[in-house]
Protein backbone atom coordinates (compact mmCIF):
# COMPACT_ATOMS: atom_id res chain seq x y z
CA UNK A 1 0.00 0.00 0.00
CA UNK A 2 1.48 3.41 -1.22
CA UNK A 3 1.71 5.84 1.67
CA UNK A 4 0.73 3.47 4.59
CA UNK A 5 3.82 2.92 7.05
CA UNK A 6 4.00 1.49 10.53
CA UNK A 7 4.31 3.78 13.29
CA UNK A 8 7.42 2.37 14.63
CA UNK A 9 9.22 3.39 10.93
CA UNK A 10 8.12 7.30 11.22
CA UNK A 11 9.13 7.28 14.41
CA UNK A 12 12.47 5.51 14.37
CA UNK A 13 14.59 8.50 13.46
CA UNK A 14 13.43 10.73 16.53
CA UNK A 15 16.23 12.13 18.70
CA UNK A 16 15.86 11.40 22.27
CA UNK A 17 15.12 14.88 23.37
CA UNK A 18 11.93 14.68 20.50
CA UNK A 19 10.47 11.33 22.35
CA UNK A 20 10.59 12.59 25.84
CA UNK A 21 9.01 15.60 24.49
CA UNK A 22 6.25 13.53 23.05
CA UNK A 23 6.05 11.12 26.07
CA UNK A 24 5.09 14.29 28.10
CA UNK A 25 2.61 15.55 25.80
CA UNK A 26 0.92 12.03 25.73
CA UNK A 27 1.10 11.53 29.65
CA UNK A 28 -0.41 15.33 29.88
CA UNK A 29 -3.43 14.44 27.88
CA UNK A 30 -3.58 11.15 29.30
CA UNK A 31 -3.44 12.96 32.54
CA UNK A 32 -6.60 15.78 31.43
CA UNK A 33 -8.74 13.17 29.95
CA UNK A 34 -12.22 13.49 30.09
CA UNK A 35 -14.83 10.07 31.03
CA UNK A 36 -16.17 9.62 27.78
CA UNK A 37 -12.62 9.79 26.21
CA UNK A 38 -11.37 7.40 28.64
CA UNK A 39 -13.68 4.69 28.07
CA UNK A 40 -13.07 5.43 24.48
CA UNK A 41 -9.47 4.82 24.69
CA UNK A 42 -10.25 1.47 26.46
CA UNK A 43 -11.83 0.20 23.46
CA UNK A 44 -15.06 0.12 25.17
CA UNK A 45 -18.58 1.48 24.40
CA UNK A 46 -21.25 3.06 26.58
CA UNK A 47 -23.68 -0.40 26.38
CA UNK A 48 -20.75 -2.43 27.66
CA UNK A 49 -20.21 -0.02 30.75
CA UNK A 50 -23.72 -0.38 31.25
CA UNK A 51 -23.68 -3.75 31.49
CA UNK A 52 -20.54 -3.82 33.89
CA UNK A 53 -21.88 -1.55 36.12
CA UNK A 54 -24.94 -2.83 36.28
CA UNK A 55 -27.11 -0.07 35.18
CA UNK A 56 -29.10 1.34 31.52
CA UNK A 57 -26.73 2.82 28.91
CA UNK A 58 -28.16 6.14 29.48
CA UNK A 59 -27.12 6.14 33.19
CA UNK A 60 -23.45 5.48 31.62
CA UNK A 61 -24.22 9.03 29.04
CA UNK A 62 -25.42 11.29 31.94
CA UNK A 63 -22.36 9.92 34.35
CA UNK A 64 -20.15 10.96 31.37
CA UNK A 65 -21.43 13.73 31.04
CA UNK A 66 -21.41 15.18 34.68
CA UNK A 67 -19.20 17.92 36.50
CA UNK A 68 -20.03 16.65 39.69
CA UNK A 69 -20.58 13.10 41.16
CA UNK A 70 -20.23 10.67 44.08
CA UNK A 71 -16.49 9.30 44.77
CA UNK A 72 -17.84 6.19 44.63
CA UNK A 73 -19.59 6.33 41.44
CA UNK A 74 -16.51 7.47 39.53
CA UNK A 75 -14.34 4.59 41.64
CA UNK A 76 -17.22 2.24 39.96
CA UNK A 77 -16.48 3.75 36.66
CA UNK A 78 -12.82 4.11 36.22
CA UNK A 79 -12.70 -0.14 37.81
CA UNK A 80 -14.70 -0.89 34.83
CA UNK A 81 -12.48 0.41 32.36
CA UNK A 82 -10.28 -1.41 34.19
CA UNK A 83 -8.18 1.08 36.17
CA UNK A 84 -8.32 2.02 39.86
CA UNK A 85 -9.04 5.55 41.19
CA UNK A 86 -6.45 7.43 43.09
CA UNK A 87 -7.47 10.74 44.61
CA UNK A 88 -4.13 12.74 45.13
CA UNK A 89 -4.16 16.49 47.58
CA UNK A 90 -1.93 18.37 46.64
CA UNK A 91 0.07 21.03 48.96
CA UNK A 92 3.42 23.05 48.56
CA UNK A 93 5.07 20.95 51.05
CA UNK A 94 3.94 17.60 49.03
CA UNK A 95 0.98 15.73 47.98
CA UNK A 96 -1.27 13.22 50.22
CA UNK A 97 -2.59 10.48 48.57
CA UNK A 98 -6.30 10.02 50.62
CA UNK A 99 -6.75 6.42 50.62
CA UNK A 100 -9.94 6.96 53.15
CA UNK A 101 -12.39 9.40 53.75
CA UNK A 102 -13.18 8.77 56.92
CA UNK A 103 -9.68 8.59 57.85
CA UNK A 104 -7.76 11.60 56.37
CA UNK A 105 -4.59 10.78 58.62
CA UNK A 106 -4.18 7.41 56.65
CA UNK A 107 -2.89 9.40 53.58
CA UNK A 108 0.32 9.29 52.43
CA UNK A 109 2.94 11.80 51.80
CA UNK A 110 5.26 12.27 48.76
CA UNK A 111 7.49 15.32 48.00
CA UNK A 112 7.35 16.65 44.74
Amino acid sequence: MSGHHPFSELTKDFTPGRRRRIQAMKDKLLADMPLHELRRARALTQQHLAETLKVNQPAVAKLEQRADMYVSSLRSYVEAVGGRLKIIAEFPEGDVTISNFSNLGSGLITKR
